[in-house]
């Protein structure tokens, strides 16, 4: 037998140890100025009836199209959407699609959503899932911003048809940036995520697409 160095035997003992729990990420938190999820939401909850989002001026998708990932050639388990009631006046919407949809928005209050997400029902009502707001990228630019909005911290996702591919990543919409905030609906892909696996179009009476085609 002989003695293990001091130096050593510590080191060994080190590396036998279990390593320390990671500390998990702290969540996104509001920039001063910004309100907090539960603000969102409670600013939004009258629109849980949605003759009310109809009085105050959101109209339906005019494509009566409810979205799921596959449309912009993501995975289907990312999940669904769902069907877009939008301000035409929040969004600075100039013409309607010729070939895209076109806008002046930089608007970000989420206490006042450019466009609320609704999930088709059985009965024929929809249920609201989700808010978002939109800004096209040229008008954002215009207004002398170098970077995408960002809401808690995160940046909005970037949205740009590449006309190399057969879907169309900006749902004909000219480029911009939109972020989603899943108040309503739980969202294991986060709460700032495009898709949601626990909302359906299964319900949907009309296109799952931009081409027009059920998947009903």
């Amino acid at each position: 037998m002989f003695a293990v160095p001091y130096a050593f035997a510590a080191l060994l003992a080190a590396q036998a140890a279990p390593a320390p729990a990671t500390a998990p990420a702290p969540a996104p938190a509001p920039a001063p100025g910004e309100p907090t999820l539960e603000q969102v939401k409670a600013a939004a909850e009258r629109f849980r009836d949605v003759n009310v989002a109809l009085a105050e001026g959101y109209i339906r998708d005019p494509s009566n199209t409810c979205e799921v990932a596959e449309m912009v050639g993501k995975p289907a388990s990312l999940g669904t959407m769902g069907i877009h009631y939008f301000r035409p006046d929040m969004l600075g919407i100039t013409a309607p699609p010729n070939p895209r949809v076109n806008g002046t928005s930089v608007h970000t209050d989420f206490n006042k959503p450019a466009i609320l997400i609704y999930e088709p029902q059985a009965d024929g009502s929809v249920q609201l899932i989700a808010v978002e707001n939109l800004v096209f990228k040229k008008s954002w630019a215009e207004a002398g911003n170098t970077a995408p909005p960002t809401f808690h911290g995160v940046p909005w996702d970037d949205m740009e048809d590449n006309p190399e591919t057969k879907v169309d990543e900006a749902h004909h919409f000219e480029p911009h940036y939109d972020r989603h905030v899943w108040v309503f609906r739980d969202n294991p892909n986060g709460v700032f995520a495009q898709f949601n696996p626990n909302a359906s179009c299964a319900a949907h009476k009309g296109p799952h697409d931009m081409h027009g085609t059920a998947s009903n």
